[in-house]
């Protein structure tokens, strides 16, 4: 995963931390954003973001409707891992149908969480 830049959009500072670390452990240049709103400010002035962990339960501005806006608005493309606690059935497709690549469950598993991003990798990071 070494030379990743993947942007972490939560608002539980210590979920970020967490991530962060363990990723950066990994060679993976990280951004994070306390909402979708600064998530898409973040993805607007950084063009070589390769994937973002995205929470959905977030104050101004939730998963979903950030994950609406990078899709729509934005026109873009970019790998989204949904991250949600609400490991309800029906979640997962929810995440998919608003327009996640993939979705990771909280508590994150790490080995889980590796395997997906592995899934996304742009081809000249493989």
């Amino acid at each position: 995963m070494e030379g990743l830049t993947i942007l972490i959009v939560d608002d539980h500072e210590v979920n970020i931390m967490a991530l962060s670390a363990v990723l950066r452990s990994k060679g993976v240049k990280v951004l994070s954003a306390p909402d979708g709103k600064q998530g898409i400010e973040v993805i607007k002035k950084h063009e070589n973001i390769d994937i973002v962990l995205m929470d959905i339960m977030m104050p101004v501005m939730d998963g979903y409707q950030a994950i609406d806006a990078i899709r729509n608005e934005l026109k873009l493309d970019i790998p989204i891992i949904a991250l949600t606690a609400n490991a309800m059935p029906g979640d997962k497709q929810k995440c998919l149908d608003a327009g996640a690549n993939d979705y990771c469950s909280k508590p994150v598993d790490i080995a889980e969480l590796e395997h997906i991003i592995r899934n996304y990798l742009p081809s000249s990071k493989k």
